[in-house]
């Protein structure tokens, strides 16, 4: 039972760091009011900070499920990536059409349409079908045109200094 009488679709995309951390701030201020939402983490296999803490403490509100494999994906993407990519957009496919969550992110998608683990027309197609209810957020670098058309919020992070240019890895609790 959702808690929206009307889901709008937000795109967070953009060279800048924060697009995942804008859409799980955005699942931490809804589970703090009680909704329930669903996150599949496209081209994701790693251990990340969030997955640890959504399990450990926020499982009751936030449901998150990776598709991906541990490694990053460079130049083509293998059968693996693809099938991971596929059987996780079905997976939330099911959870917005469930009637069990008022907020469904993709995270990542853009980047998995990128590098075709996914195709464009698959991702509109999954837009085309969410219900009235349901807010859906696309998280991911490289969002086509077509998925910004579709969207009535897009927000891009624009990088204008980063640390990683100077040799800073990811850090754990801050990046992972």
């Amino acid at each position: 039972m959702t808690h929206l009488k009307k889901g709008y679709i937000q795109v967070y995309t953009g060279n800048g760091k924060g697009k995942t951390t804008a859409a799980l701030g955005l699942a931490l201020r809804a589970a703090g009011r009680g909704m329930k939402v669903y996150i599949g983490q496209f081209m994701k296999g790693q251990e990340y900070g969030e997955l640890e803490a959504v399990n450990k403490y926020l499982s009751q509100w936030i449901t998150m499920e990776q598709y991906g494999t541990p490694k990053f994906v460079v130049g083509k993407p293998s059968e693996e990536d693809v099938r991971l990519a596929h059987e996780g957009l079905e997976r939330a496919r099911k959870a917005m059409l469930s009637a069990e969550f008022d907020i469904i992110i993709l995270d990542e998608v853009n980047v998995s349409i990128y590098l075709k683990t996914l195709e464009l027309s698959e991702v509109l197609e999954f837009i085309k079908e969410k219900p009235e209810n349901v807010e859906l957020i696309l998280t991911g670098r490289y969002a086509p045109q077509e998925i910004i058309d579709a969207a009535d919020l897009v927000t891009e992070m624009r990088e204008i200094k980063h640390y990683y240019t100077k040799g800073v890895i990811a850090r754990e609790g801050i990046e992972k």
